[in-house]
């Protein structure tokens, strides 16, 4: 069997430290050609792990190579859209990581150079392919929550800023700070578990108080590539409130700095027959059996290798025909959210979608 030819674009940390297993490990699958702004980390690729690879700094000459059958994007958030529509355009499919854009008019940008050119978009949502994750959909599509009417969800650091003034924290580059790097996972997360209903409207606001601070109790504040005295002009805390059009409401927040006790990713649903909390690594359901309230906590579930899971189902979509758990409609409400979330903090006031 041919196998499917890949391109990695942007072989940095996220590429080699949650995207590296899977192509290592597939066999359907073989990595044509790598490629990284800056060279040595393209080459590291090569002569540790894809030595039949050909090597690129300009994703345009990559892009030029018709035996490439999609492209893996790990790039600075700000090139997502920009590769992804380079890469349709060239008959690629394609795989980015997230977020999906840096706005609104890129994401449908994105969506449309896809159409045309028939091919699959996908944007990496890992959170959703963990084994806990998969144990709360079920058990919620299966009716045993009932009506999911509201809900909340965070990931909050103490002291985790990436690449401190770097690209992750100049708005350019960025789109923003933690409320698009961290944001992405748990709101995607919470309205995937939610059953997707469509946001109306945004409320919120967001802080930057910790420019100033280089003090870090995560490993997460690694990412990126630091620069002394580079910019920072995005914020290190984002709060605010998701209405959606069936009546739920979603409270978020996100930091990347903040004076709380540790680390901490949570989904929390409330639901007319029973609640859910998904917390770091673990899921537990609030109910009521036999007159009684119950706990109902899996001990033997886990949330690792989503990133991988994440990018084989891809390959068994593009390669096996499966039907996708994505659509590029989920990218653009997510990014829409996010922007929203911004304009909200801006304005001081609620924001339709």
């Amino acid at each position: 069997m041919k196998k499917w030819k890949v391109g990695l674009i942007g072989n940095g940390g996220i590429c080699k430290g949650a995207h590296l297993d899977e192509y290592l490990n597939d066999e359907r699958i073989e990595v044509a050609a790598v490629c990284d702004v800056n060279e040595e980390r393209a080459q590291f690729l090569k002569e540790n792990y894809f030595p039949d690879a050909d090597v690129y700094t300009d994703y345009n000459e990559l892009l030029k190579d018709e035996s490439i059958d999609s492209v893996d994007i790990c790039t600075p958030n700000y090139l997502h859209s920009i590769i992804a529509v380079a890469a349709f355009e060239a008959g690629k499919h394609v795989f980015c990581e997230k977020p999906d854009a840096i706005n609104v008019d890129e994401v449908l940008r994105m969506k449309a150079a896809a159409d045309k050119a028939g091919k699959v978009l996908m944007v990496m949502r890992n959170n959703r392919h963990v084994e806990i994750s998969k144990f709360a959909k079920k058990y919620i599509d299966d009716g045993k929550i009932g009506e999911i009417y509201c809900g909340r969800c965070g990931w909050q650091r103490r002291r985790g800023i990436p690449g401190k003034g770097g690209w992750f924290t100049t708005k350019e580059q960025s789109g923003g700070g933690p409320l698009i790097d961290l944001g992405v996972h748990m709101i995607d997360l919470a309205i995937y578990l939610m059953g997707n209903p469509t946001p109306v409207s945004v409320s919120g606001n967001v802080y930057s108080k910790f420019s100033d601070n280089n003090l870090s109790d995560s490993v997460n504040s690694d990412f990126g590539d630091k620069k002394e005295d580079g910019v920072f002009d995005v914020e290190d805390l984002a709060m605010g409130m998701i209405r959606f059009d069936n009546g739920a409401i979603l409270q978020i927040e996100f930091s990347w700095a903040s004076n709380i006790k540790a680390e901490h990713r949570f989904v929390e649903l409330r639901g007319t027959r029973a609640g859910l909390k998904w917390e770091d690594g673990r899921v537990e359901i609030y109910t009521e059996e036999g007159g009684e309230l119950v706990d109902i906590v899996p001990t033997s579930l886990d949330d690792k290798h989503g990133h991988v899971k994440n990018l084989k189902h891809f390959y068994d979509v593009v390669i096996e025909g499966a039907k996708p758990d994505f659509v590029p409609k989920q990218g653009i409400d997510m990014i829409k959210i996010l922007c929203a979330m911004y304009e909200s903090a801006k304005q001081g006031k609620e924001i339709a979608l």
